[in-house]
């Protein structure tokens, strides 16, 4: 079974500590600063609202004793493809990554499927003579130059290092997820392959720049996978901190409520959230500038997700073998099918049809549930604060590709938008990505301004995903509001 979460020690010495840093919330973004800064030499003390360290990457066993599940992240394609996580020694911390026999599935009817391999050509291979050739001539070069493009796509918006391969992304990732993939391919799988990353996006897939987020996940799948950590997404939480605080002599506390003011802060020279910028202003207060207070007040935070967590008695039985080696399935039908779940959700409405992510782990970790036993989970997206119960019809979506899912669950586990902000202040009206990441906030999040990080206050900084380069378990939020506030302790802790 996975481990238990760490739970610091909450003595209360570290009031009276004076450091160098202190990060606000230990989701993979406030780690990942913590540790550059502590890697830099700074004395740093992370203050952990929850009982335990995590923010995104926890697990918990949601539904009945034995079963564990990721309570919100729980499939990793940027972990791997990050510059920083894979730069700490996490696996001397205990993180194993394990893959999938691909990374990932998306069943349609007759119970056929697209597949995403690992290989462009195995990809490319099964969706026929014409859109396979699009598709080779599409992701090799893309893929062939991943690590390039992850060194200029992770971070603030800067003359890249790498122009021709960001040129080359950029061309296509500018355009709509919907009109690119019509464009690109002719056949049913290809569009809907395309169109199911291009959901990542949390954005009608019309909108331009869709289609960046889904090539960035399928070059990131053929590049490094799209793992899960063993026994849960808490492990990648409980390296990081375990590489803080043994490895690099950092302090976490844990309170058990959240941060309400500075003021309960101890004494250092600088400060990062790895909060929303809602709840940077509302604990920084009169110490950031109007001005700036108004600029974050525009914010723009995006629809919610539901999501549905089941103990199972045996894996998801899906028509489509291939959908039994992907640990993750995009259930949702056509691009068209897809397009209308996501522009429902961004216009108010509950989808009839809403675009499922599954998540099916214990098919490759037997460390998540009961021997025969599974855990799975699925959500979808809706309405920004949306309380409806979507469980019909996520497992309705489940059942249409897998007949007789129903029949194996013992146990379900639900939250809503509202569950999701309570669970994290950071989701704002259940927005897991804290904040849509359209082109008018892909790089100026939260702010227009030539360093994202730095606030008017030259001792706070926001290193959320509400930053660039936005959500996902990469940590670069973190390491550049990092590299950031070492510039203002002059390259060095005072």
């Amino acid at each position: 079974m996975a481990s238990s979460p760490k739970r610091p020690n909450r003595s209360e010495s570290w009031k009276g500590g004076r450091y160098d840093a202190v990060v606000v919330g230990s989701g993979p973004n406030g780690l990942a600063a913590a540790i550059e800064l502590a890697r830099s030499g700074a004395r740093v003390l992370v203050v952990e609202g929850a009982d335990t360290v995590g923010g995104g990457m926890r697990t918990r066993e949601l539904t009945v004793p034995g079963f564990a599940h990721d309570l919100c992240s729980a499939v990793h394609p940027m972990g791997m493809a990050s510059p920083f996580l894979t730069s700490l020694p996490l696996a001397d911390y205990g993180l194993e990554w394990i893959h999938a026999g691909v990374p990932m599935a998306h069943p349609l009817e007759g119970g056929r499927a697209a597949v995403m391999a690992r290989s462009v050509e195995e990809t490319a291979d099964a969706l026929g003579a014409s859109d396979g050739l699009a598709y080779r001539r599409i992701f090799s070069p893309l893929v062939r130059d991943g690590w390039k493009l992850m060194a200029d796509l992770l971070g603030p918006l800067k003359v890249p290092r790498h122009p021709f391969a960001m040129t080359r992304f950029g061309l296509m990732g500018m355009r709509s997820g919907k009109g690119f993939a019509r464009g690109l391919f002719e056949g049913e799988a290809a569009r809907a392959l395309l169109a199911g990353n291009a959901a990542h996006s949390i954005q009608p897939l019309e909108k331009p720049f869709t289609a960046a987020i889904g090539i960035m996940l399928m070059v990131t799948g053929h590049l490094v996978g799209w793992p899960v950590a063993r026994g849960g997404s808490q492990a990648i939480a409980d390296a990081m901190a375990g590489y803080l605080v043994e490895g690099l002599g950092g302090e976490i506390v844990c309170l058990g409520r959240w941060v309400e003011s500075l003021d309960e802060l101890p004494m250092a020279t600088v400060y990062l959230f790895d909060t929303s910028p809602r709840a940077l202003v509302r604990i920084a207060g009169e110490r950031l500038t109007e001005s700036y207070r108004n600029a974050v007040g525009r914010y723009r935070h995006g629809p919610g997700v539901f999501k549905v967590d089941w103990a199972l008695d045996g894996p998801i039985p899906w028509e489509n073998e291939a959908c039994r080696q992907a640990c993750t399935v995009h259930v949702g039908g056509t691009l068209e099918e897809i397009a209308i779940s996501e522009r429902d959700c961004w216009e108010g409405r509950h989808a009839e049809k809403p675009f499922v992510l599954a998540v099916q782990p214990s098919v490759f970790d037997p460390t998540r549930a009961p021997e025969g036993k599974h855990t799975g989970w699925g959500y979808c997206h809706v309405p920004a604060g949306s309380t409806e119960n979507r469980t019909e019809a996520i497992e309705r979506q489940i059942e249409r590709f897998a007949p007789g899912f129903r029949d194996r669950i013992l146990a379900r586990h639900t939250m809503h938008c509202a569950d999701f902000e309570a669970y994290n202040p950071n989701y704002v009206g259940g927005d897991i990505i804290c904040g849509v990441q359209d082109w008018r906030q892909m790089f100026t999040r939260p702010v227009v301004q030539a360093n994202p990080y730095l606030t008017p206050n030259h001792s706070i900084f926001l290193c959320s995903s509400a930053t660039p380069p936005g959500g996902g378990v990469h940590g670069m939020c973190g390491f550049w509001a990092a590299r950031a506030a070492l510039r203002e302790l002059g390259g060095k802790p005072r």
